[in-house]
Parts: C-alpha cells; sequence; structure tokens
C-alpha cells in the first residue's frame, strides 16, 4: 500500500499573513499555497528549478497595485516577487523561490483598438495568437512572430523583448510598444510612452520613486551614450536587458522609458497593460521551401537569400527534419517538402515572401527562382531542390512544424535530450556559417549530438546540444560549453541573447556590457527596485548592493530527478520527459490539445502540470522507501487482502478530517483530465497523460477508497447487456427526477444516457449473426465480399440504430456484414484504474480477435476512442501475447473501396472527434475523399474537445467544465451549420450535442446511407 506522502515544506509564517492580508485589503485574484500549485510554476521551458512558497494571479492592475502597497508595510517589507507570464521561458528569467505574480489567467482581456490610428491596448496576460484572432478581422497582425505564440503572453514578449521569424522586417516587440503600464514595488503607477525629452526631464523632477526613475534613465543614458554605441553591435536582434540605446533617437531629442522596461524580465515592475502598435496582413504571400544537401550549405546560402528581398529566412537542419517526420505535424506538411529523389536531403530554409501587389511578389519570386534553377542544374551552393506555395493555410503549417522544432527535439531516444543553455546566440548574418561550423566543432569535440535551427536572416540559430543532466558529469559539460560559447560569441562580433533573455544566464552581462555600463544598469535597477525585490538575480542587483545573480549552475530539474529509480524513470519515462516547452498551454479554442487546462486555466490541469506532479509524487515515492513497480505488480496480479479494506476506511476517513497527503493534489489534477489522449500526439515529447493517470489512479486507490461512479463506469461494458434486456423499464426508472437526484446526490452521476429502443437485436432481426464455421468455409471469393462488424458498448447498447445503419450501408455496398458477438474492450477500466481488470480484459479479446484475423477478413469499428485502444493500451498492456490481430475504424477501410455516386445531393460539415483526428490524423481527408467519390460535399469544421469524453460529462464534478468547454468550440459551429447538417464521428461528442442543443447529429456514415444509390 502507498505510503502517506507529506513534503516537509511549510509555508513561511510572514506569507500566511501576507495572503490573508491580502484578502482584507481586496485583493480580488487567486492566492494559491498548495504544493501541486506552487510546483506548478516551479519549472518553465529551461532546464531549471525554483519552488515558489506562494502563487498570486490577479484579475487587474488594481490587484497588483494592492499586493505591492501591501508589501510596503512593515511586516511584509522582506517578501520578494516575480512576475510570470505564459511561462515559455528557456532560461529561468519567471523561476523564483519567493512569491510568484501570475497575469496569465485572469488578465487577458483586449481592452481598446484604434484601426485609424493603427493600435490596440491589451493586458498582459494576452497570449500572442489570441490578440492576432482578434485583429484579424480588422485586416491587422500583432508583428512580432515567436515558435511560442499560441502560449506566450504580451507582457512575457514585453519583458523578454521577445522576437522571431521576420524579424528583420518586423523587429522586436520594443520596436512596436508604443506605451506601457507599470506597477512599482512601492505601489506606484508607472505610465511611459514616447515622449519629448525636455517632459522626461520635467518628471525627473517628481518627488517620489518615478521622479528617480527618471533622473537615473536620463543620466546613464546620455551621459554613457558614446559608449553604448561603442559597445554593442549593430544587430537587428540587439541586446535584450535594459536597452540603453534605444532609450534616446539619434539627435537625443526624444526620451522613452518603455525601452528600459521592455526586457526587463520583470525585474524592474510588473507591466499590466501594453499599447502596441499593429500591422497590415499582406494581401499576397509565397513560401519556398529551398532543400540543400548539408546544413552548412543551408547556412552560407542565407545572405543571399536574403539579398534577394525575403521578407524572412527561417532554416532547420536535418535532425529537426527527422523527427518531424515521426510527429503528426509531417501530415500536414509532407507535400510541400518532399524528397528529391537520389539525394539525402540535410538541411531546409524557408524563404517567405510578403507583398501588398501581386505583380511585385510574382517578379521576386520569378528572380530567385531562376537563379535556384540555375544552381540546381550547375550543381553549386549545395541546392537540390526547392517547392513553393502561394496557400496560406499550406504556408501556417510549414511554420507550425518549424515552431515545433523546440519540443520535437525533446523528444529524441535516450536519456541526452537537446536542451536550451546557450541556444540563441546572435552573430552579424555574414559570420553566421563560420560561427556555427566552429561551434559544430565545439560540440563535435564532446561526441555531443544537437540539432539546429532558427533566424538565419538575422543571425540567430538555436542550437540545442543532447545532455543529460541527470549525469553529474555532463551537468558540469554545460558549464563549460556556455563559458566557451561566450567566447565563441564575442569573437564573431555577436551577443549572447540574441533572442530568449538572460534569466539564469545573467552572470554573462558584464562580458558583453563592459563594467562601466553594467553598473549604469544596475543603478536603473537601483532606481527601480532598490531593496531587489523584483524577480531579484536577474539581469543585475542593484548598485552597492551585496546580493547575487542567479548562476548557469543553479539548481536543475535533474537534480530531483536524480533521485527517482532509473527502472522507474524508464517505465514513466512519458512523464519524466515532459521538458516544459508547453505545448500543452496552446490557447487556441479549436486545437483538441488538453481541454482542460483551457477551460480551467490552471497550469496544474495541463499536461505539463500533471507530468510534473507525477514526477514529484514518484520523487517522494522513494524517499520514503515506496517502491511503485513492486507495488504495481503485486496490484496487477492479484486482489488486495481483506485486511486491507479497512485500512483503506480509515485512511479515507483521516483523508476526510484534512489529513495532508500530496498524493491528495496529485489526485484532483489527474481526476479533471478527460483522458482524450491528445497529448499523446499533440505534445512533441508525447506526454501521455491518460497513461500515467490510470497507473497512478490503480496505485491511489490502493490506499484510499473508491467512489462509486468508478465502479458504474469500470463495469458498464458488463451491466449495459444486462441493462438492455429491459431497456423500457430502466429507462423509465432512470428518467425519474428522483432518480436522477439521487443518483447526483449519492453516486455523482449526471444525465445518464436512455438505452436504445428498439434494441439493436431487434433492428437486426438476427439476421447478420455470427458464426464460426461458416465463416471458415467461405471461398475466397465470398471472403473478398465479407466484412466483420465489431461491437462497443456504446454504440451497440445506446446507439444501436448507427450499429445497424452501418450493416445496411455495407450491404448497400455489396458486402456480407457479419455483427460479431459483443466482448468487452475495456477502456473504462483502463480510463477509471483497474488495470488487473483491464489486462484480463484486454488478453480475452485480443484472443477471439487473433482467432478471426487468420480468417483474413476485414474487422471494423465504429467508435475510435475504443478501437485505437486495440493499438495502444493493448500493446502497453499485453506485449508480445496483444497478437497481430487489426481492428479498423470504417472510414479506414472505406477510404478504398469504390463508391457509387449519391441519389440525392447533399452538404454536410464534420465534426471529428478529438482523440480519433489526433490519433489519426488522416481521419477527416479520409472522410472528405469518401464523400467526393459519392459525389457530397463534406466540409471539415476546426474544432476542440466537445466537453463530454465518455464518461467524464456525466460526472457531476466535471458538468459546468463539460458544459463550458461546448460552448467554447462547438456552440457556435453546431449554431451556424444547424444539428441536421452536423455529422459527428464520436458517440461522445453526439451525445452531448444532444444533451446541449436538443438534438443528435448524424454519423458520416449515416448520412453516406441516406444519399447514395447503389445499382443492383
Amino acid at each position: 500500500m502507498i505510503p502517506k506522502l507529506t513534503p516537509e515544506l511549510a509555508l513561511d509564517a510572514s506569507i500566511i499573513a501576507f495572503n490573508k492580508a491580502l484578502l482584507a485589503a481586496g485583493f480580488n485574484g487567486d492566492i494559491e499555497t498548495s504544493y501541486s500549485s506552487r510546483l506548478a510554476v516551479a519549472t518553465d521551458n529551461s532546464v531549471y528549478q525554483a519552488l515558489p512558497q506562494a502563487v498570486l494571479l490577479p484579475k487587474s492592475t488594481d490587484d497588483v497595485v494592492i499586493l505591492t502597497s501591501l508589501a510596503q508595510t512593515s511586516s511584509f517589507s522582506h517578501i520578494k516577487f516575480s512576475p510570470r507570464g505564459g511561462g515559455t521561458g528557456t532560461n529561468g528569467q519567471a523561476l523564483t523561490e519567493h512569491v510568484v505574480v501570475d497575469l496569465s489567467r485572469h488578465m487577458r482581456g483586449i481592452l481598446e483598438i484604434n484601426v485609424e490610428q493603427r493600435w490596440v491596448r491589451v493586458q498582459a496576460g494576452v497570449i500572442k495568437d489570441q490578440l492576432n484572432a482578434f485583429l484579424k478581422p480588422y485586416g491587422f497582425f500583432f508583428a512580432p512572430d515567436l515558435s511560442t505564440s499560441n502560449r506566450a503572453t504580451i507582457g512575457g514578449m514585453i519583458n523578454t523583448d521577445a522576437s522571431g521569424q521576420g524579424s528583420l522586417v518586423y523587429g522586436k516587440t520594443s520596436d512596436h510598444v508604443l506605451a506601457l503600464k507599470t506597477v512599482l514595488i512601492d505601489g506606484n503607477i508607472l505610465k511611459t510612452h514616447k515622449m519629448a525629452t525636455f517632459e522626461a526631464e520635467h518628471r525627473a523632477e517628481m518627488p517620489n520613486s518615478i521622479g528617480r526613475i527618471y533622473r537615473q534613465v536620463l543620466d546613464s543614458c546620455r551621459q554613457f551614450r558614446p559608449q553604448i554605441l561603442e559597445k554593442f553591435p549593430r544587430l537587428n536582434r540587439f541586446l535584450t536587458g535594459y536597452d540603453l540605446e534605444h532609450v534616446f533617437n539619434d539627435d537625443l531629442s526624444e526620451f522613452d522609458l518603455s525601452r528600459i522596461i521592455t526586457g526587463s524580465e520583470g525585474s524592474l515592475g510588473f507591466v499590466t497593460e501594453a499599447k502596441l502598435n499593429i500591422t497590415p496582413i499582406a494581401r499576397f504571400k509565397c513560401l519556398l521551401n529551398v532543400k540543400y544537401d548539408s546544413f552548412e550549405s543551408a547556412l552560407r546560402n542565407a545572405p543571399f537569400l536574403v539579398a534577394a528581398q525575403a521578407t524572412s529566412v527561417e532554416t532547420v537542419d536535418s535532425k529537426v527534419l527527422d523527427l518531424a517526420r515521426n510527429d503528426i505535424i509531417w501530415h500536414q506538411v509532407k507535400e510541400l517538402i518532399t524528397d528529391v529523389p537520389g539525394v539525402e536531403m540535410q538541411g531546409l530554409n524557408m524563404v517567405e515572401y510578403n507583398s501588398e501587389n501581386q505583380a511585385d511578389i510574382e517578379q521576386k519570386i520569378a528572380a530567385l527562382t531562376a537563379r535556384l534553377d540555375s544552381a540546381i542544374a550547375d550543381k553549386t551552393d549545395g541546392i537540390i531542390g526547392y517547392q513553393l506555395t502561394y496557400d496560406s493555410a499550406a504556408i501556417s503549417n510549414i511554420y507550425a512544424m518549424r515552431k515545433k522544432a523546440v519540443g520535437l527535439l525533446g523528444n529524441t531516444k535516450g536519456a541526452q535530450k537537446p536542451i536550451a543553455f546557450a541556444e540563441d546566440t546572435a552573430v552579424p548574418p555574414e559570420n553566421l556559417a563560420d560561427f556555427i561550423m566552429e561551434f559544430r566543432a565545439l560540440l563535435d569535440s564532446h561526441g555531443l549530438h544537437y540539432g539546429m535551427f532558427g533566424h538565419v536572416d538575422a543571425g540567430v540559430l538555436h542550437v540545442r546540444p543532447a545532455l543529460d543532466l541527470c549525469d553529474p558529469e555532463q551537468e558540469k559539460l554545460l558549464r563549460t560549453i556556455s563559458d566557451k560559447v561566450v567566447t565563441l560569441t564575442a569573437k564573431y562580433g555577436g551577443l549572447m541573447w540574441g533572442e530568449h533573455g538572460k534569466g539564469y544566464r545573467s552572470e554573462y552581462g558584464p562580458a558583453f556590457f563592459g563594467d562601466e555600463l553594467f553598473n549604469e544598469l544596475r543603478k536603473i535597477k537601483a532606481a527601480f527596485d532598490p531593496r531587489n525585490r523584483v524577480n531579484p538575480g536577474k539581469i543585475c542587483t542593484p548598485y552597492y548592493s551585496n546580493e547575487q545573480l542567479v548562476s548557469v549552475d543553479g539548481q536543475k530539474r535533474a537534480w530531483f530527478d536524480r533521485q527517482i529509480p532509473l527502472a522507474v524513470k524508464t517505465s514513466f519515462d512519458s512523464s519524466l520527459n515532459c521538458n516544459g516547452n508547453g505545448q500543452c498551454f496552446n490557447y487556441e479554442q479549436s486545437s483538441p490539445m488538453c481541454p482542460s487546462s483551457k477551460v480551467t486555466k490552471d497550469r496544474r490541469h495541463s499536461p505539463k502540470g500533471r507530468a510534473g506532479l507525477m514526477r514529484e509524487w514518484l520523487r517522494l515515492s522513494e524517499q520514503q522507501g515506496f517502491d511503485v513497480l513492486k507495488a504495481e505488480q503485486q496490484l496487477t496480479a492479484s486482489k488486495q487482502p481483506a485486511g486491507k479494506f479497512w485500512q483503506k476506511i480509515k485512511n479515507s476517513l483521516a483523508k476526510q478530517q484534512g489529513e495532508p497527503d500530496f498524493s491528495h493534489e496529485v489526485m484532483e489534477a489527474m481526476e479533471g483530465c478527460l483522458a482524450c489522449k491528445a497529448c499523446a500526439s499533440q505534445c512533441p515529447v508525447k506526454v501521455d497523460v491518460p497513461s500515467f493517470r490510470s497507473r497512478f489512479l490503480q496505485l491511489y486507490y490502493s490506499r484510499y477508497l473508491r467512489p462509486a461512479k468508478d465502479y458504474i463506469v469500470g463495469n458498464i461494458e458488463r451491466t449495459a447487456p444486462l441493462l438492455a434486456k429491459a431497456p423500457r423499464v430502466v429507462n423509465f426508472i432512470v428518467k425519474r427526477k428522483l432518480v436522477a437526484a439521487l443518483l447526483d446526490k449519492t453516486v455523482g452521476y449526471v444525465d445518464t444516457p436512455l438505452l436504445s429502443v428498439p434494441t439493436l437485436a431487434q433492428l437486426t432481426d438476427n439476421n447478420y449473426q455470427f458464426d464460426l464455421s461458416r465463416l471458415q468455409q467461405l471461398t475466397p471469393a465470398e471472403k473478398t465480399k465479407t466484412v466483420l462488424l465489431v461491437q462497443d458498448p456504446f454504440t451497440s447498447f445506446y446507439e444501436a440504430e448507427l450499429v445497424a445503419d452501418a450493416l445496411r450501408l455495407l450491404e448497400k455496398l455489396g458486402f456480407t456484414p457479419v455483427l460479431l458477438p459483443f466482448l468487452p474492450n475495456g477502456k473504462p477500466q483502463h480510463v477509471k484504474g483497474f488495470l488487473r481488470q483491464f489486462a484480463k480484459t484486454a488478453a480475452t479479446a485480443a484472443q477471439f480477435f487473433n482467432q478471426l484475423q487468420q480468417l483474413e477478413l476485414p474487422m471494423l469499428g465504429l467508435d475510435a476512442s475504443l478501437v485505437l485502444v486495440y493499438r495502444d493500451e493493448y500493446n502497453k498492456a499485453l506485449g508480445d501475447r496483444r497478437g497481430a490481430f487489426n481492428v479498423q475504424l470504417l472510414h479506414e477501410w472505406l477510404v478504398k473501396q469504390p463508391l457509387p455516386k449519391a441519389q440525392s445531393k447533399g452538404e454536410f460539415a464534420l465534426l471529428s472527434h478529438c482523440t480519433e483526428k489526433t490519433a489519426l490524423p488522416a481521419t477527416e481527408s479520409a472522410w472528405q475523399h469518401i464523400f467526393n467519390q459519392a459525389g457530397l460535399n463534406l466540409k471539415t469544421v476546426s474544432v476542440g474537445c466537445c466537453g463530454m469524453a465518455g464518461t467524464y460529462g456525466h460526472e457531476s464534478q466535471n458538468l459546468e467544465n463539460s458544459k463550458a468547454l461546448f460552448e467554447m468550440s462547438w456552440r457556435a459551429p453546431v449554431d451556424q451549420f444547424g444539428v441536421s447538417a452536423i455529422l459527428a464521428t464520436g458517440f461522445s461528442c453526439r451525445s452531448q450535442v444532444k444533451r446541449l442543443a436538443g438534438k443528435k447529429p448524424k454519423h458520416p456514415l449515416q448520412a453516406l446511407l441516406q444519399s447514395l444509390s447503389v445499382q443492383q
């Protein structure tokens, strides 16, 4: 039985008192102090880990003013804070052991737009892609692009002065900031914007912290301007940090204090609002994918591409391309990056042209392609081919692949993982190839593997060496390489931080600024934050302060991972491999990635959050001498002795009385998972939450009692056939309000689905009965026309008409369908962590299907969430015992069959099941092909999760989130097209639409059946 896990990490009494005082002062945001909440923000996209004392999540600027003002009182004047946005930083910028102020959950308001003057005003928590989705109907976008755009906040972009693709034309975030609202540590609000220098001098006379700030910045940036201009190289990616150079314009007549704050990594104050300029969306775009025989060729050819007046030039190496080929993203881009016969592609440059004028863009493209054709013919410059596209969706898909490069590199096999620690160096583009060759030689000398991608037009390349930081010797290598890269970057006239900021690399600041200018940074820090209370240790410490900067040698996640046995890490690699890239924070409502994270906006309820909690749970278990793998073996092998049942009752009573156990916090996060498995394919490193969640549930309930609803769900496949013998009686009982209220109150189950009336047996009249001996005697000709239909509990007993329609469709197409006897699949057991029972169910089903596989007849299933269990969970549970049987989804088989033209025309909108379209990315295109072949028009609609997810939406505790998810993604298309025109592939999805829209949509096969006309 698992032990009670109680981390000895009590909160400081002053933090508890501060939180109480915040509420008393009118703070409206969230205050989180649980171990799990703090762990969720203890990491970012870097290798570091720091556990904060508390997490404050303000809802407004007023909340930030309340917390900073309260922090000035004598009782709390020692408390330190770190602002946090999307947590996508690669250098630990927002990590702290103090108090996190997270503006990403609530402060997502787009406050004002002025189309005529081309600006927008937003709160700091607005996500980059969210803003661009808002701006698109107006014909504008917020220009700085970055790979984390679907989760990075505007506040985070401002604080790191973020940039990315297209920076040659569009610049950095600081180039687009018109005004900022920043709350200082003393509670004052600092409003900054471009102004005449004399106005800034007037403000410098103010007798408060704002006046002090203006005085110091004016003095530092004016007095040391010659040194500033001499020291910093003229690069597109100018120095991140306190931007001393661009505070003034060229003749010093204009002054903009926002330039100091932009890039300050939250070390000067809390940016809560920003006024940003916006850029018109170019009407015409073209992307050329230029292919090379080596990565060096791609790098050396980049200046030529830039000179060809390209808007941007991005690059990836063969390592990234190979990883992309094994990811779901390749399905979207493979036709745009085809292999060149006879030559291996080792590098790719993605060259984009934007223009308001079609003739202009075509002229540039014609000139470039002529040069490329000549190089290919002459076999020069390493160019082996190219492809171009004007299709905006295709261009977006290519960039989605490029943006995913960070995560893809984290999915390399083995203990050594490519990691970020010296990977956004910026050198003059003409020096980039030589710089990278020497960089590669450095890495090769240490025998390291690595991947490379980046913005060659700006001289910025992301280089991620693969290290196993659980090995102390390789952790030392991180320091060695970091130091050498600093020297190498300086040699080629570059900067150490071209894009991702300093964070734990702040210690290299003096090497690039020089002591004199670095002291000016410290004076500016002192003017804003004299007691070093805002993101302490980042960029610099206040002048005259003895406090230290954070270090490259700071505590890393790997220090904690080392405490987990290798066998456990290997077994739970799905959670241990999470590298923090945060792809699961994807804000897009139409994306299937982690619906629970979207609806709660709680980092714990994301794959990254759950993986982190599981990792810590495993570590604490080891600390307390609990052998996780041995316990699993015992639980899977046999039932628990009866004596343990009484111990579980005792433990559960203690839980109800508030017994502290970290397992409860992990359980809370796991319970919110919909088990949709989108993470298993959408996450670049394939963090599969449902898999380790099931294992955790099994272990957790070896200590505590299970709720009744788990037994109801886990046994649904055994009870449904029995209930279906008297469906009218069961439905009559279930529909009673008293029974519904009783189920809600006692079991926690709502909106119980009704059994099918008539039943499947009544609908089919037993015309499709299974007879093994008859099937074994089929002739080869008869076999080509015989199809086996696999039953599942949901469609067979709750949607029998769909199974009957599937049989009729197969008949109409000239096949002889055979309805296999119902056999439990086991998915409900797996979802609820009944893994011992699941293994038995899987073994029984596998034995039956392997017997049928010998018949060489296609076996077809209707519901993706169950059919896919045969391919994934059965493999994991049974291993070699799983056998070679194959159950296809109907569309996987149907797409290969010839179809007659439909008798009636129709237009339909397809809303696919989230599990299906992430695990089988060809699903939507397959249905489109099927409908096109029949002469029908099928439009695919991009939607996320409907919110039902099996029985998730029927559990009382999930009801509000279930409904919210439907409203978030499904309501609009349901209202737009109408239920009668919608087709949904998932049983859960159809059930949810019926529950919340009043009518059930059809499955695609039902629309096909209605429309088809077959010549006899």
